[in-house]
């Protein structure tokens, strides 16, 4: 428990008073001592109960489908399900709620997954040429052993039901064993030189298949590429026969009665093969192909890359297999085929077919197979189609694997919200899609209860395509709940009006880039790409209305900034002084305009629907504001949004300035350029800049390129959000070079680094930075080639630094983005100064333009092709704020609404909203509402500048207030209303809650406000505005992310920084309480989506595909372990069914042979050990010794051998009993025999 004193007084503490870096008061003793105005100095106690020891970082659960999945395998007796990823990761699934990811350290793809059928075990062979052994015996899997072979390449792997041996196919052609307990190689070695003919005079190629004989354990039969194909006989070491054809072969697949099999091929066709005549196959069909009239062979078609002969009992044989269709329909997408009996049933699918499975009832392979599901792995989606029906429907897939339907373009995280999850699932539960199976989901493994975690979480996603999805995150699942589409509010854009039209971007115009929820009175507000944004309110009931409609101008007349010393600024200038003039322009009756010149003016981006609209229940659209373009040029996209349902209104603005809207009476209130909100108290001397060039409007550089300039130039128009995923890359390349590579595809040739065209001025020239370039990492170059940073401040009146924000040959508007994949455009000021300023990652993520369109020259240097991956991300030469760039527009980068103190010294609490910008800066927007609720929607509200100042190092993130106790203060807010219920109309009033503290003279009207920028943290007491503590988060880096959460009954910051680090400090007294280095940033995404919420949990997109939950609380880490779900459940394996005598006589059964006495060191041998090496696994009994620790690892092993001795006692007691009374049987049927026999002669016998 840490109390700290503070001796408060609001008035004569001067505010150039030294603090503390490191977040201590500077006065002796902790205290911070002042007169006030001749009020007796009172002690103020705050206690803080936040200690570092209730602080860790655990990853808890990952959510979404596996990102470029691999390879997939299925236990039927257990039920679960693993898939594996190209990056190395596993994701085993069982029951809802039974999801558990791992990932191999080495980061090699997956080739093939292979279960120990109920033995709670797994093995993944990996394109590294190592073997893992995975006990899933543990809720977090362990690897046990690790098999790493030198010499060979893996390609094929098959475990028999009930064996410990392993098959290993290599490129080699040859097939070694292992055993799966030990894991180590037998000294049973089939080289391929033995397996085909002497007279064979080329190699077979890499082994493709290998599978042991149904009817006999012990024929190994094995596939060869080119088409070969051998049946091994493992006792006598030689091969029973050998067939071959001159198709490839991709798939072989038995009968259950081991009497024939079918092989697929690279033409299209399927061989079935006789074991009593395997010179040639007794029947070959192209299920696809076109027959020919003369008898020929069918047409070739594609390649059919996988086969299933599955027979049920009472029905004929189902052979599913994948591709396979005519080459003269290239444009037919993958397909599933069924052939059951005469039907051929064709299942097209969204995507291609990276593999599938069919579930059968039985495990054993010599029985009739019973299919009754087929699992299908695709890129991005995952289905299991029903085949005990005749339509072949698919299961409701109980997985949030459609995360990623349409890209997630942004984040947001709620904690303990509890009445909201029931009223939007009753409302999505409405939209449901109907048609799927009737039946129960097959893959149903593992336990899973609901644990001790009781409160509740929703997670929202935006996406490209304009919709929002709400999730219910609680007791770590996730499950869709609501969808709400954006995009309905606007027209729909005609053939051939793209051009013509306003639009700013070519592609996903509804992207969503941020979003703001009001939990309590269910408002919800989100910003997209297009500069719009919409208010919307949740109501039960359908409505019919039309949906209103407002225009901003934001306009910023931007002059060279010279930057003064940071000791310079004042905090509150003289407010008689301040100029009242602001730019105010509100465009709601202003007609739309193009100019005979061409140059549009005052027109939105985006046509909003006009008319009555029916809207369903659930989330309705109340207001849409929208930014217009101004002179020719387009709206800059909005970086910042705020919203309180009490006060009724929205703020949010971008590089140019902020705007103030009130959605109850659907009006303007503030619109206004950054420059203008500081009046005279502007700390900047900004010159003015020379007369406008004029304009010249290019027809390839009006439109703003879309989401879709995250994709390969070569790639087609994105038809849907979904398919443009398969197109984001997370290698760490350039982001312009080949997005969507293939295994096979060949990489594109790339630009020189240093290539600048002559005509390019050295100060001018702005390369693109890329965050994933391997040359700068978190901020410093690494590259040899690179140009030193300096870390010098700019000369002011210099003038050389004197530079335009954009030099010829820049784009008129920044590119769009995504989370999954951006780049970052920033100008230079000089060569020797390094590339980027220290807010460029900043201005990136809230999507700031720095570019000014009245600038652009249309002969100018092309941007998309020649920009040079040198020129990459680095951070600003000095942190201070003295260092600001001067080519950069002050984005709003930060919004708060919050009850507070607007001036120095004011004597009451009122409405204000606190604006942070990306030049450090802190404004003070008083706001003046009308007394009561019943003038509200009639009186106007006013909002006007207050002229108070505060400075930080590094662009603004947020903000909160704390009470005199160190209390959270919640913004006030308005009960939820049912605008669209019949109820009374006094049911329908306006509620509100206030949370602002008492103004009474025992607390002196105390406040703290604490604000967060990228580079330093600070408290300041209000209303006097002093500056009680000041913490300097990183220096070499940066904050992406920082939130003031709720944690252990108190309250903390919480920020992410860009070089991997999550830190939490104490407040207000902003004590380091968590600095671990967890997260390295190598992908814009996870900065985009990052974000912390209360109890200690936060999140992140790890992929395009899947969020990845962590949490930072040691209580939960310590507790993860009872809310995960249980994968290993013991469970008896069937009975093999019984066979008749005859059936065992004329060889219908399969026929089991000792596998130990055949691969065994004893008979076969020691394997080479050059060949392959053995790596115990951390999860080994070894590694699991070396980590247990201490006085209760010791008990705890001591308590596993008693049990263990224990149960070893009773075995051994109950075998004794047992040869006891076997012996006493065994005396006495002989005593019986020898009396028997005692007085008989020996004829009689």
């Amino acid at each position: 428990m840490k109390k700290f004193n503070i001796w408060k007084v609001l008035d004569g503490f001067s505010a150039s008073s030294p603090v503390s870096s490191g977040g201590a008061p500077v006065c002796p003793g902790g205290t911070i001592v002042a007169s006030a105005g001749g009020v007796a100095a009172r002690e103020i106690e705050i206690q803080e109960t936040l200690t570092s020891e209730l602080f860790q970082i655990c990853k808890t659960v990952r959510h979404g489908f596996p990102y470029q999945p691999t390879a997939l395998t299925f236990d039927p007796v257990q039920k679960l399900l693993a898939i594996g990823t190209r990056t190395g990761g596993v994701r085993i699934l069982g029951r809802p709620g039974v999801d558990c990811y791992c990932q191999h350290d080495s980061g090699a793809s997956v080739l093939q997954l292979q279960f120990l059928i109920n033995e709670g075990a797994l093995v993944t062979a990996c394109a590294d040429d190592t073997l893992h052994l995975w006990n899933l015996r543990q809720k977090r899997p362990a690897v046990l052993h690790s098999l790493k072979f030198n010499r060979e390449r893996i390609t094929f792997c098959h475990l028999p039901f009930q064996s410990k041996w392993l098959y290993v196919g290599t490129e080699r052609g040859n097939t070694h064993i292992v055993n799966i307990e030990s894991f180590v190689l037998s000294g049973y070695v089939i080289m391929w030189n033995k397996a085909i003919e002497l007279s064979t005079k080329t190699h077979p190629g890499p082994v493709v298949h290998l599978s042991d004989s149904p009817r006999d354990e012990g024929k190994l039969l094995i596939g060869f590429e080119t088409g070969t194909v051998v049946l091994w006989d493992l006792r006598c070491k030689r091969a029973d026969f050998r067939t071959y054809y001159d198709e490839a072969i991709h798939s072989i697949s038995w009968h259950h009665e081991g009497k024939q099999f079918m092989c697929s091929h690279s033409d299209g066709s399927l061989t079935m093969w006789n074991l009593k005549n395997p010179s040639r196959p007794f029947q070959i069909t192209v299920p696809h192909g076109k027959s020919q009239r003369d008898g020929k062979k069918p047409e070739p078609c594609k390649p059919i890359l996988k086969v299933e002969y599955k027979t049920p009992k009472n029905s004929e044989p189902f052979i599913i297999f994948s591709g396979g269709l005519s080459y003269d329909k290239a444009s037919r997408r993958p397909s599933l085929t069924i052939m059951h009996g005469k039907s051929i049933t064709v299942l097209e699918m969204d995507h291609p077919i990276v593999e599938f499975l069919t579930l059968c009832e039985t495990p054993y392979p010599n029985e009739f197979q019973e299919p009754y599901a087929v699992v299908v792995l695709l890129e991005k989606d995952f289905i299991v189609v029903d085949l005990t029906q005749s339509n072949f429907p698919i299961f409701e897939n109980p997985y949030p694997m459609d995360i990623h339907e349409s890209p997630v373009t942004c984040t947001a995280y709620f904690a303990d919200c509890p009445d909201l999850i029931p009223a939007l699932y009753s409302i999505g539960a409405k939209h449901k899609k109907q048609g799927y199976s009737n039946k129960e989901w097959p893959v149903s493994g593992g336990t899973w209860t609901l644990g001790s975690q009781t409160y509740s979480e929703i997670i929202i996603t935006g996406h490209a395509d304009g919709s929002i999805k709400f999730w219910d995150a609680s007791a770590i699942t996730l499950q869709m709940l609501y969808k709400l589409k954006t995009s309905k509010v606007f027209e729909k854009p005609k053939g051939g009006e793209g051009k013509q039209s306003a639009e700013i971007v070519d592609e996903d115009p509804y992207a969503i880039q941020m979003v703001c929820w009001c939990p309590e009175s269910r408002i919800f507000c989100i910003a997209g790409i297009s500069a719009h944004v919409i208010i919307y309110r949740f109501s039960k009931h359908e409505a019919t209305m039309e949906t209103a409609s407002l225009e901003v101008r934001l306009q910023c007349e931007v002059e060279d900034i010279i930057t003064p010393e940071a000791e310079t600024i004042s905090s509150f200038p003289d407010l008689t002084s301040q100029s009242s003039s602001v730019k105010c322009q509100s465009l709601t009756s202003s007609p739309n305009t193009i100019t005979p010149e061409g140059i549009k003016d005052s027109i939105p981006c985006l046509k909003v629907k006009a008319r009555p609209v029916r809207m369903p229940p659930g989330y309705q659209a109340e207001l849409v504001i929208q930014l217009v373009w101004t002179d020719g040029e387009p709206p800059q996209q909005v970086t910042s949004l705020a919203l309180n349902s009490a006060y009724g209104l929205v703020a949010f603005g971008n590089c140019n300035g902020l705007a103030v809207v009130d959605f109850i009476q659907k009006t303007v209130l503030l619109s206004m350029g950054t420059i203008d909100l500081y009046g005279s108290s502007d700390p900047y001397q900004r010159q003015p800049r020379s007369p406008r060039r004029s304009k010249q409007f290019p027809a390839d550089n009006i439109c703003m390129r879309g989401l879709s300039s995250f994709y390969s130039d070569s790639k087609k128009r994105i038809r849907t959000s979904y398919q443009s995923l398969t197109e984001l890359s997370d290698s760490p390349v350039s982001l312009e070079l080949d997005r969507c590579k293939s295994p096979t595809s060949v990489p594109h040739s790339t630009a020189s680094h240093n290539e600048i065209p002559s005509n390019v001025k050295a100060g001018h020239y702005s390369p693109v930075f890329y965050l994933l370039d391997n040359d700068h990492v978190n901020g410093h170059c690494t590259s040899p080639t690179s140009q030193p940073c300096s870390t010098g401040k700019r000369t002011p009146n210099t003038e050389g630094a004197k530079l335009n924000r954009r030099g010829p040959g820049r784009p008129p508007f920044r590119k769009a983005q995504s989370a999954a994949c951006m780049e970052i455009s920033l100008p230079v000021s000089h060569p020797e100064v390094g590339y980027a300023s220290r807010r460029a990652m900043l201005q990136q993520l809230h999507g700031v333009s720095i570019y000014s369109h009245d600038e652009h020259h249309a002969g100018s240097y092309s941007w998309t092709e020649k920009e040079s991956r040198e020129n990459s991300f680095s951070r600003s030469r000095s942190s201070s704020v003295s260092s600001i760039d001067k080519e950069s527009k002050e984005a709003i980068t930060a919004l708060y609404f919050m009850e507070s103190y607007s001036r120095k010294n004011d004597g009451t609490l009122s409405p204000c909203l606190w604006v942070g910008t990306s030049l450090g800066m802190v404004l003070v927007i008083s706001l003046t509402l009308p007394v009561t609720e019943e003038q509200r929607p009639t009186e106007p509200v006013v909002a006007s500048p207050s002229g108070t100042v505060l400075t930080l190092k590094g662009a603004v993130l947020t903000f909160s207030s704390l009470d005199y106790n160190g209390a959270l203060i919640h913004p006030p807010y308005e009960v939820w209303r049912d605008l669209n219920s019949s109820e009374d109309e006094k049911l329908r009033r306006r509620k509100l809650v206030n949370f602002s503290p008492s103004s009474s003279q025992d607390t002196g009207d105390y406040q703290f406000a604490v604000v967060c920028s990228e580079k330093q943290a600070k408290v300041f007491a209000l209303p006097s505005f002093t500056c009680l503590y000041v913490h300097s988060i990183t220096e070499a880096s940066f904050v992406l992310r920082a939130d003031i959460v709720t944690f252990c009954n108190s309250v903390c910051l919480a920020c992410f920084c860009a070089n991997g680090h999550i830190m939490a400090l104490s407040l207000p007294s902003l004590r380091p309480l968590l600095d671990i280095n967890y997260l390295p940033l190598t992908d814009m995404r996870i900065a985009r989506t990052f974000c912390f919420t209360n109890g200690g949990q936060a999140l992140y997109l790890s992929s395009p595909t899947e969020i990845q939950r962590i949490t930072y609380s040691q209580d939960m880490c310590d507790n993860l372990q009872e809310m995960l779900g249980e994968m290993f459940t013991p469970v008896e394996t069937p009975e093999a069914q019984n066979r008749g005598f005859l059936k065992g006589l004329f060889g219908g059964s399969g026929q089991t042979f000792d596998r130990e006495e055949l691969f065994g060191e004893a008979a076969a041998g020691k394997a080479s050990r050059s060949l392959a090496q053995h790596i115990p696994g951390p999860g080994g009994i070894e590694g699991m010794k070396a980590a247990a620790g201490g006085v209760v690892g010791d008990l705890a092993r001591a308590r596993v051998a008693l049990d263990e001795r224990g149960q070893r006692l009773g075995e051994l007691e109950d075998r004794t009993a047992a040869m006891m009374s076997s012996a006493e049987a065994f005396s006495k049927h002989a005593h019986e025999l020898m009396l028997k026999y005692k007085d008989k002669k020996w004829y009689q016998f």
